[in-house]
């Protein structure tokens, strides 16, 4: 194909972050379209960033013959409707996480996604930094002995209440917000867990602000999950694993670029390091490049959304609460 045209789905705020300025560090890769509800927001967005074209709508954008992909940041109750027509549309599709409302939209997607051959990433871009493979493989080549425990952590403040993020009809809500937490447990954790009990904070009768999370993994070992918008823990982003022989920390695995500590305690021996890495992403969109135009691996593909959306979906039912998109 060579290079890779890429439109985007609304003005979002994350957009110059994931897309546009990695797309500068990405060769091959050009932002040339973008869309939004409201056109003069469009407009301005692409006189700030340099976007040659500016559709009227969503529609017009994916039935532009020149772009080979879009990039789908809207609020989470869009991501399988936008990302199924972008692949009847015939393009390619970045889709920011969480990737649907629920497991059924995902499996939808999946299955589009398998009928069209075309590529479908879920943007947990923390995935592709050096980082994550570094934890992956200590908590799975046996360093740490048998692993008896697995804890994440996802919480910032937000205490703005008007924010999509709080709004059901959106897909709002901490689960879905910080799926991170959930993400980087099946990362870690010694099999697919399943949930135990979930314990929300709530802020109306539909959203969670704060959820606790208690999981078990097949051959006994526990994991535990906290994510907050707003709570009494204002910030943290962190994991933890615990096995026989000793344990794993680490500090900020969700933007490892702007500071990161990985901290391994094995029979008594302490080692700390940071591990450098470029920006999260910047390699996420390189790797979706790959995956275009070479059918490089995408290791956080719809099926691998399908399993974090079935565990979000379950946390909400042991909560007592509505799935998202119901």
């Amino acid at each position: 194909m060579g290079e890779l045209r890429v439109g985007i789905l609304g003005a979002a705020r994350i957009a110059p972050m994931a897309l546009v300025r990695p797309a500068r560090e990405v060769a091959g890769v050009t932002v040339a379209a973008v869309a939004a509800r409201d056109p003069k927001r469009a407009e301005a967005f692409a006189a700030k960033h340099k976007i040659p074209t500016v559709h009227s709508s969503y529609d017009d954008l994916l039935a532009d013959p020149d772009l080979h992909a879009v990039y789908n940041p809207l609020p989470n109750a869009l991501h399988a409707e936008w990302t199924l027509k972008a692949l009847a549309a015939g393009k390619h599709v970045l889709c920011e996480k969480p990737f649907t409302s629920n497991e059924n939209e995902a499996r939808q997607v999946a299955a589009a996604a398998d009928a069209s051959g075309l590529v479908v990433m879920e943007a947990f871009h923390y995935r592709y930094h050096e980082l994550a493979e570094r934890i992956r493989t200590i908590s799975h080549d046996g360093s740490l002995g048998d692993v008896t425990n697995v804890q994440t952590w996802m919480c910032f403040p937000l205490p703005k209440f008007s924010d999509i993020r709080y709004n059901y009809a959106l897909g709002g809500g901490t689960t879905m917000d910080c799926c991170y937490a959930v993400h980087a447990l099946r990362l870690v954790g010694p099999g697919e867990p399943t949930v135990v009990a979930a314990r929300p904070k709530l802020r109306g009768p539909d959203i969670d602000r704060a959820m606790d999370v208690d999981y078990a993994f097949p051959g006994g070992a526990t994991g535990h999950s906290t994510t907050s918008m707003w709570s009494h823990r204002l910030f943290r982003f962190a994991l933890k694993v615990t096995g026989t022989k000793g344990e794993m920390k680490v500090f900020n695995f969700i933007a490892p670029q702007f500071f990161n500590r990985l901290t391994v305690v094995i029979e008594g021996k302490k080692t700390s390091e940071r591990v450098k890495g470029e920006a999260t992403y910047t390699a996420q969109l390189r790797a979706f490049e790959a995956a275009v135009n070479d059918g490089g691996p995408v290791i956080t593909s719809p099926d691998d959304a399908i399993v974090t959306m079935r565990l979000i979906d379950d946390i909400y039912r042991a909560a007592g609460m509505r799935l998202r998109g119901e």
